[in-house]
């Protein structure tokens, strides 16, 4: 297969003379960057995965062993500053359709709660990038974890997949699991045998699939997208039980020395800056110096599950690349990994491990704030929070054709509204104005095919919300908010990354005036808790407690 030049890659992305490529905001999109490439469109494989922290890979800082993703790193890029929006439903709404959440109608969860952006599925004023790029000519897939309305009638097969085997949901493993119900094509497809193996772990099951459906767009001659979204590490974490014993005691170390090791992996390979201190430990999480022998060993017995399943999806990944190279298109396939939010502190600083075995089928396991703690290190807060700890997610981008500079990490800025935009750019597609009849709301991200040669990605903001938890990134400065009704925060996150110094009183006119933007933004895009400009500018507005706070 033919490749082109850096050079000529510099050319076509719009990065010489002409500067950093902008994509518009409106239905008519310009012509893709990639429209001489006709007769080489790459394949796109986008990897998602489920409540994994930001410090969880090995090349992110973990201790886990996740080889085949640092191989994936190693020989592509990582992304530092890459967000998501600090849940499962929005998140997986806003990757598929490049809009804010509440746009497409899941700003929160799958509930409908009767205002149009809380509908809890996928409306009629998007398209999901499988609907985008069909028309130009791709095979599309789709394997795993689906959640933003399948109930409502929004499901894979409707919303332009040609193939998937999809979960209308998650939580579970193993086919003897509770809540097991599997959909292949858009019919049921049961628990095991006749569609399904006999046995299975879901995490290989996406994979097997995805691989499978590849095949199928191969014979057919077309470019394949590939949307695989496993449910792993999401509760109630369940692995095979000689993988967890690969674990069991590694984690008696504790939280504390594990974090203050893993924030020292990441200042060495140059993920994170010395000037931005590790975040304290939150009042919740007890010194593990300080718990009994019987508590350590419940701990350990949680983190070695844990980790046995972020271990297993990362051999998932290795699997399904070995299967691309194998078959002769890894060269040409762009692969982008992400997390739909950080880590979970969801069951509270104990986390749950009850079953037997723990890990098993019938088991009920959550990691918990203490080692999500450890999962989000350096940053503060978690899942549902729109602090660092919360929105935060590795992305490591891998396509040897076009990536010229592997190993190197990318600084820019960047948002799940722009993986729209960077397949629509590099599949040659074009983004409707409408779809099926309906006006399509336009995209809001930027391609980051740019920031893969490492120039600019020229944009305005970002924004987020997520049960009345708030904020705006510009530039490097960023307001967020805990609650519909708290004050806003100021942060320098080019100084201060893990939001230890809030600048709110020493800067008020500017939390007004990036408050009033929000505001803006949430007015546009159907956003219910607004009115946050009022609560900026310096006020010391007593924040409510959270058990999931630090």
């Amino acid at each position: 297969m033919n490749t082109i030049q850096r050079r000529d890659f510099l050319k076509l992305a719009g990065l010489g003379a002409l500067g950093a490529l902008a994509f518009p905001r409106v239905g008519k999109a310009e012509a893709p960057v990639f429209q001489d490439l006709e007769k080489s469109k790459p394949n796109i494989v986008v990897v998602l995965v489920d409540d994994m922290g930001f410090a969880d890979l090995g090349c992110y800082g973990s201790e886990i062993p996740t080889p085949h993703l640092d191989a994936l790193a190693a020989n592509g890029l990582r992304f530092t500053q890459f967000y998501n929006t600090a849940r499962c439903c929005p998140t997986r709404a806003s990757l598929l359709t490049g809009l804010y959440p509440h746009q497409a109608g899941v700003g929160h969860m799958t509930e409908d709660k009767g205002e149009p952006g809380y509908q809890g599925h996928l409306n009629d004023r998007c398209v999901t990038i499988a609907e985008a790029l069909r028309p130009a000519g791709y095979f599309t897939i789709m394997s795993g974890k689906w959640h933003v309305g399948q109930g409502a009638g929004v499901a894979p097969w409707t919303r332009g997949f040609d193939r998937s085997l999809n979960a209308a949901a998650g939580g579970f493993y193993f086919p003897d699991s509770p809540r097991t119900e599997l959909f292949l094509n858009g019919e049921p497809a049961g628990r095991r045998g006749g569609k399904l193996p006999e046995q299975w772990y879901s995490t290989d099951l996406w994979t097997d699939f995805g691989i499978k459906f590849i095949d199928e767009a191969l014979a057919a001659k077309k470019p394949f997208y590939l949307h695989l979204c496993h449910n792993a590490p999401h509760f109630p974490l369940q692995a095979p039980q000689d993988e967890i014993l690969k674990f069991r005691g590694k984690y008696k170390i504790g939280w504390d020395k594990l974090r203050l090791q893993r924030h020292a992996k990441q200042l060495a390979m140059g993920l994170m800056d010395k000037a931005w201190a590790l975040a304290p430990r939150p009042e919740q999480v007890k010194a593990w110096e300080s718990l009994t022998v019987a508590e350590q060993e419940h701990f350990d017995h949680i983190m070695a599950i844990y980790a046995a399943v972020v271990s297993h999806m990362d051999a998932a990944v290795g699997r399904l690349v070995a299967a691309l190279k194998q078959r002769g298109v890894l060269e040409n396939t762009l692969i982008m990994f992400m997390s739909d939010n950080g880590a979970n502190a969801e069951s509270g600083p104990n986390g749950k491990l009850i079953g037997n075995p723990p890990g098993g089928p019938q088991s009920d396991v959550f990691e918990g704030q203490s080692w999500a703690t450890l999962s989000n290190t350096p940053l503060r807060r978690y899942k549902h929070f729109n602090h660092e700890g919360g929105i935060s997610t590795p992305l490591i981008v891998h396509w040897p054709a076009q990536v010229k500079t592997p190993g190197e990490f990318r600084q820019q800025p960047g948002h799940l509204v722009d993986i729209m935009a960077t397949c629509v750019d590099v599949a040659g597609a074009q983004y409707p104005a409408e779809f099926k009849g309906q006006a399509i709301q336009p995209m809001e991200g930027r391609s980051l095919v740019p920031a893969f040669a490492n120039k600019p990605i020229e944009r305005e903001a970002l924004y987020w919300e997520h049960e009345g938890n708030a904020a705006i990134r510009v530039g490097d400065m960023k307001l967020v908010r805990l609650g519909a009704n708290g004050a806003w925060e100021l942060y320098d996150l080019k100084a201060d990354r893990t939001e230890q110094h809030d600048l709110a009183a020493q800067k008020p006119e500017l939390a007004k005036e990036l408050a009033a933007k929000w505001d803006a933004w949430a007015e546009r895009c159907n956003v219910k808790h607004k009115a946050g400009a009022a609560n900026a500018g310096g006020g010391k507005k007593k924040k409510k407690k959270n058990k999931n706070a630090g």
